[in-house]
């Protein structure tokens, strides 16, 4: 029987809590600007870019497959700089019965430490954890503060 299971990543950011998470809730839409060789576009589908319920498209490279996942913002929590979203179509969910990606940021002397942690249910028990997706976040944050830092 298939159970949910968590896999974390962590990554020690030289931009501050306060900018990191602002990029990720008020500038999503700069992503494919911020790391150009893993988003190639995202898309606003319902509501506006920072609210809960607002649901975007994400057009991705993954292991040189282009690739896009519909995501809806279900928690933002700006007093601990924590944001949940959730899978709802695309192409990881055929191997995922569910996923979760929940982002936490913390302040760290002048830079952060950015968590992401993803939580999911595979379709099949025999699948192998999703190690590719976990290098892939951690890819995007390293080129997210390194746009922060130069702009």
């Amino acid at each position: 029987m298939a159970q949910v299971r968590r896999m974390d990543c962590h990554v020690e950011a030289k931009s501050s809590a306060d900018k990191f998470f602002d990029a990720y809730t008020t500038k999503p839409h700069l992503m494919p600007k911020m790391s150009n060789q893993l988003i190639t576009d995202i898309k606003l589908l319902q509501g506006d870019w920072d609210s809960v319920g607002s649901v975007r498209q994400w057009y991705y490279a993954l292991e040189g497959q282009s690739l896009t996942v519909k995501e809806v913002i279900e928690k933002i929590d700006d007093t601990n700089r924590t944001i949940v979203y959730k899978a709802l179509e695309g192409d990881c969910l055929k191997f995922f019965k569910s996923l979760n990606y929940i982002l936490n940021v913390t302040q760290m002397g002048d830079g952060c430490l950015v968590k992401c942690t993803m939580e999911f249910e595979m379709q099949k028990d025999d699948i192998p954890d999703p190690v590719m997706y976990a290098d892939f976040l951690n890819t995007l944050i390293k080129n997210v503060d390194a746009f922060l830092l130069e702009n």
